[in-house]
């Protein structure tokens, strides 16, 4: 009996996601650094990825984890959200987004050990100075990798349970707990008991549009 209710449950929730496969995501990393008018050791200079690395995700080869792929955006100029989105479907902010619940979201899966599913819940691509996702996190990660980038973050917890650290110091949160943090210093995080998601909230001062020098 239970089967019976967790299948369509499951297929509700895979119904609303649509899947963006490593090669689908690094088209459009592409596309949009060639639009810019940026080449590959221009990105990997502003950034501080290798070269190397920035092929690589470009070619499917890589999944950006979130922050990753938030550096890359503004030294293009752009919100990472707008590289979850193909061109057709971007829409400009014009001060108001409603997503509806049953609306497909264009979602990046984790392809490794600290790759966490993401996918943004907004439907405004262009003009935001917030940038809202909802995260799916892993149970390990590789202890050696940490994430950071220009701004501030968010992380809400929706379900699950999850331990994040910033800086040296960790902290488990659970469902309604929350946390803000300047995401200068060095963060990571994993689920702690099995599947656990969270609304992340970035914002960076560098600016909508200003590309970093």
């Amino acid at each position: 009996m239970r089967k019976q209710i967790t299948e369509p449950k499951q297929a509700a929730a895979d119904e609303r996601q649509d899947r963006l496969v490593p090669e689908q995501l690094g088209q459009r990393i592409r596309q949009h650094r060639l639009a810019a008018g940026f080449t590959l050791a221009q990105i990997s200079e502003r950034s501080g990825f290798g070269k190397g690395y920035l092929s690589r995700i470009e070619n499917g080869k890589k999944v950006p984890p979130i922050g990753t792929l938030a550096r890359i955006a503004d030294v293009l100029g752009i919100e990472a959200s707008s590289m979850l989105s193909s061109e057709d479907k971007a829409a400009p902010w014009r001060g108001v987004s409603v997503v509806r619940r049953t609306e497909k979201r264009p979602t990046v899966m984790g392809g490794s050990a600290f790759g966490y599913d993401y996918f943004a819940v907004t439907n405004a691509t262009e003009g935001r100075a917030l940038q809202p996702f909802v995260f799916s996190f892993p149970a390990e990660v590789d202890k050696f990798v940490f994430f950071q980038h220009d701004g501030e973050e968010l992380i809400h917890v929706l379900s699950g349970r999850i331990e994040w650290q910033v800086g040296t110091e960790k902290y488990m949160l659970e469902p309604g707990d929350t946390i803000h943090f300047d995401s200068r210093i060095p963060h990571k995080g994993h689920s702690l008991s099995g599947p656990a998601t969270a609304l992340v909230v970035m914002y960076s001062p560098a600016g909508l549009g200003a590309n970093l020098a």
